[in-house]
């Protein structure tokens, strides 16, 4: 290893996914350890194996603290422009009915850790995740966004997990494009100062925030968001005027804003809100819609003229709710253009029963409709095949049918299924597959 050229051992040494082994080769000689000091990334994970070896009475004196693990690579390293550190997902998962744990070793966004290793690399640094240890971390509230804000004013992209965080002392950070929180409990209650400090943000993921009450989304340059929502906020409002891609899982709100026209891709899965007010999207192409109340939903649309890409799903609801129910006849006048069709397995199963109680009356069609995607559920092969033959007579122009059987069919039915479609049409090109809660579609082609 001595022999090879300085250069390709640094390419090597930056290669490593896991630190931890960085840190192993400097013991292995001088030029190993002197080179890794170049390394410009430092990705530091604990695993659960080691977590359950530092607590296990027989080894955990043979494991050297993970924190003085990182800041030994931290303190010998020069330019580092990305840290990552945190605790692997298995041990993330880990809740106080399966352990109690009331130490700090793994509490990552401590603010007098951070104190130790933060200004030393803050200079450089382009990017910080940290995913921190929920046990030790959810009732200790951490000032870490603020030190953050005053050290590392080259920062471009910042993750923050698991964690408790106060928004005292934070200051803008005009560089910052990229911003991911996650299953944080954030004392920012109407998102005031992450519009505030965070100005140029390109990129926002925030995913399961707990502490908001009437959280307002206001960045002008924002263009790709992913929001999932708890059922605690009143109202939901996102002001983005050059917005593109936004992802909105969200519970019942009484109200939802949204003022974005450059919006392109649209994925909203949404139980129910008091009031919707969205502005006409004039440049939405692709549209997802989860629902258990789907034409509830499309009558507080404004028109989906420009829709050519669009996927729908029913999710569950209380069978005594007395609401109308997703059908055919909805869906082609909501959506008069579209050219690609994707029905989950609830608005498969929803349209299906409608059609066959006389209560999917469909006078025309959509005729630019090209292509179809269903989860099929086949309860009964005759009524599957006749609602089949009724999307096709209303799809004229329709050239591809893609059906994706439950995984629990029998197999003798599910090719007899395939068979009787596919003997029916000729006109439109077959695919095939299986699919299944929780599990990935499996697509076959054209037979079993």
């Amino acid at each position: 290893m001595d022999d090879l050229p300085p250069p390709l051992i640094l390419e090597i040494l930056s290669r490593l996914n896991d630190s931890a082994d960085l840190a192993r080769c400097r013991v292995v000689s001088k030029i190993l350890n002197a080179l890794s000091a170049e390394v410009r990334s430092i990705n530091l994970h604990c695993s659960y194996d080691r977590y359950a070896k530092s607590r296990a009475p027989a080894t955990k004196f043979l494991v050297t603290p993970f924190k003085s693990v990182f800041k030994s690579l931290i303190s010998s390293s020069k330019g580092v422009e990305s840290v990552s550190i945190g605790v692997d997902k298995p041990l993330g998962g880990l809740s106080y009915d399966d352990v109690e744990d009331e130490s700090d070793d793994l509490y990552l966004t401590d603010m007098d850790f951070s104190a130790q290793w933060l200004p030393i690399v803050a200079g450089q640094l382009r990017s910080i995740s940290i995913s921190d240890f929920w046990i030790q971390s959810c009732w200790r509230r951490s000032e870490v966004l603020s030190l953050i804000s005053s050290c590392c004013h080259s920062l471009i992209k910042l993750e923050l997990k698991n964690a408790w965080l106060s928004v005292d002392g934070l200051i803008g950070m005009p560089m910052l494009t990229t911003l991911t929180l996650e299953f944080i409990r954030l004392d920012d209650e109407d998102l005031n100062e992450v519009n505030n400090c965070f100005p140029s943000l390109q990129v926002l993921n925030l995913i399961g925030i707990g502490g908001l009450k009437e959280p307002k989304i206001h960045l002008l340059h924002l263009k790709t968001c992913q929001w999932t929502v708890s059922n605690a906020p009143l109202s939901l409002t996102i002001f983005a005027p050059n917005l593109v891609k936004l992802k909105l899982v969200c519970v019942k709100p009484r109200s939802l804003v949204i003022d974005s026209p450059l919006l392109s891709d649209f994925h909203l899965s949404l139980e129910r809100a008091s009031k919707l007010v969205v502005n006409e999207f004039c440049n939405l192409k692709t549209l997802q819609l989860e629902s258990p109340y789907l034409c509830c939903l499309f009558d507080s649309f404004p028109p989906f003229r420009t829709i050519k890409n669009l996927t729908v799903n029913s999710t569950k609801r209380a069978e005594s709710t007395a609401m109308v129910k997703f059908n055919l006849k909805r869906l082609f006048d909501a959506f008069p253009n579209a050219k690609s069709l994707n029905l989950g397995p609830g608005a498969w199963l929803e349209a299906e029963t409608c059609f066959h109680t006389g209560d999917s009356e469909v006078s025309g069609g959509i005729k630019g409709l090209k292509q179809i995607i269903a989860h099929v559920y086949v309860k009964d092969m005759e009524i599957s095949l006749s609602f089949i033959s009724f999307v096709l007579e209303k799809c004229t122009n329709l050239t591809d049918m893609a059906l994706l059987i439950h995984g629990e069919v029998e197999s003798s039915i599910t090719r007899e299924f395939i068979s009787r479609c596919m003997a029916h049409c000729a006109r439109v090109r077959w695919r095939w597959g299986l699919w299944k809660e929780g599990m990935k579609d499996a697509w076959i082609s054209y037979g079993i």
